[in-house]
């Protein structure tokens, strides 16, 4: 057994760790990174990168149908479904350099293919190696959640970790889970020509404002993809050539591929955690607000802290620990400032607070600035009118943005930086967006909120009156 000694020990090279061990090695410090599969994790290999390359490409199928309404004689797409999981290959081919080993060891970091496990609360075995760190960051990230649904160990079935290899179209694709990533491929394989069916056991994108969520629910099944709510599934069995998912109110759906859908999981497994005195929690390890965990020396980043699964958080966890790690300061990961988006069309964006979570921690205290995309002029010329914006205001401050329509994920971008910087909307109101842009509905909302203030005040329009009558 060979030992290296380091500065900061980094598990796991998805987004997290990657972000890590390239701020850490090129701010000086030594760096060892493990990672005992592939490079980039599930971020570039099975999630946001694959999934977008296949919504782009079942948009860019949906497209060719739609024309019509512009004058422009459209037609039914000719699908090549091996082609376009071919596209998906390439892009995440194309994307790979930038997580690869080679790049990592160029910035100075030593990288190590192998899964970690704790031997001590300093020391981790991979391999052949035992590694002693003065800090370490573990960023294992999460994977597919598979329920123990009585049957389904015995049904081929899908997660986002092999769904990008299929080849021959689903003729039919029943999908367990209405969350985003259920809801995103069912459109997208809708799109591409197959029939879809979303079996959701609560509510579908149950987490999200449900004004906002109806929106898309109403947009995908105007597109024929079946969304069953309320229906937990309870067995699945294989009959021939197909598969069924009985819920338990005794309906059955067939279908010829299933999708698993219903969450993820922390990959804590391998760690050995208690080796190193590291507590965890029913979602992943626990950390305080500086993301360490019951061992000083040890921090968890990413999905692996048990909050907010999404790469960006990862990033921004990397950038807390960074901080605390190399610099010795104190930094602590916030999460109101937090976007999420949902890649459907309509895109269904939020940050900070929805309406509901507002009003139950502020009451009658809170105003709501509403927008609709039909009062949009670019949004009027392309077509692409369904959706609005609702901003959750306390005090003249926004607390939450709920955000449904076109580039909803683009727009979300100004109110996380309001949120983060503690801005008033005064200050997006300043705000003079080009004109005609979809980014105008973020300027009108501030307008919305300002308006009954301007224009319902008699005292403005005495006051406005009195300099009338005596300007010259």
């Amino acid at each position: 057994m060979k030992t290296i000694k380091t500065d900061v020990l980094v598990i796991g090279a998805g987004s997290a760790g990657l972000s890590v061990a390239a701020g850490a090695s090129q701010m000086g410090a030594k760096v060892v990174l493990l990672e005992g599969h592939k490079m980039g994790g599930d971020c570039l290999n099975y999630g946001c990168v694959p999934s977008k390359a296949l919504i782009a490409a079942a948009n860019a199928a949906w497209d060719q149908s739609q024309t019509a309404r512009f004058g422009v004689t459209g037609h039914s797409p000719q699908v090549d479904y091996a082609a376009v999981m071919q596209h998906v290959s390439e892009v995440i081919a194309r994307i790979a350099p930038t997580d690869s080993q080679t790049r990592f060891e160029g910035l100075g970091v030593r990288v190590i293919r192998e899964f970690g496990r704790f031997v001590s609360p300093r020391e981790v075995q991979a391999g052949d190696w035992t590694i002693i760190a003065r800090r370490i960051v573990i960023a294992t990230g999460s994977s597919p959640l598979v329920p123990p649904i009585p049957g389904l160990e015995q049904v081929p079935y899908l997660t986002n970790e092999t769904l990008f290899d299929l080849r021959e179209r689903p003729e039919h694709l029943l999908i367990v889970g209405g969350g985003p990533i259920g809801m995103e491929m069912a459109q997208a394989h809708a799109r591409l020509g197959c029939k879809v069916t979303v079996i959701e056991g609560a509510n579908a994108l149950g987490k999200d404002d449900p004004d906002m969520a109806a929106t898309i629910l109403d947009a995908l099944r105007a597109e024929h993809v079946e969304i069953v709510e309320q229906a937990p599934a309870a067995e699945i069995r294989e009959r021939v050539g197909t598969i069924e998912v009985e819920t338990k109110d005794g309906r059955v759906f067939s279908g010829s591929h299933l999708l698993m859908a219903v969450g993820r999981k922390a990959n804590t497994a391998r760690l050995n955690l208690d080796a190193a005195g590291i507590e965890t929690t029913s979602t992943g390890i626990k950390v305080d607000d500086s993301l360490r965990t019951t061992n000083r020396r040890v921090y968890a980043i990413g999905d692996i802290a048990g909050g907010m699964q999404f790469t960006h958080v990862a990033g921004y966890h990397a950038g807390v620990v960074i901080r605390s790690i190399l610099f010795g300061l104190p930094s602590k990961a916030k999460t109101n400032h937090i976007p999420w988006v949902t890649y459907t069309d309509p895109e269904l964006a939020q940050v900070g607070l929805t309406e509901s979570q507002a009003r139950q921690a502020h009451g009658d205290r809170v105003e709501i600035a509403r927008f609709s995309y039909d009062e949009n002029d670019r949004a009027i010329a392309e077509r692409k009118t369904g959706g609005a914006i609702k901003v959750m205001v306390l005090g003249g401050r926004p607390v939450g943005v709920s955000i449904v329509g076109t580039q909803a994920g683009e727009l979300i971008g100004l109110w996380a930086l309001a949120l983060a910087n503690n801005l008033k909307m005064r200050q997006v109101a300043a705000m003079v967006a080009p004109y005609p842009t979809i980014g105008e509905i973020n300027k009108r909302a501030a307008g919305v909120y300002f308006s009954p203030r301007l224009f319902d005040n008699p005292r403005i329009k005495q006051v406005v009156g009195f300099i009338q009558r005596w300007l010259p």
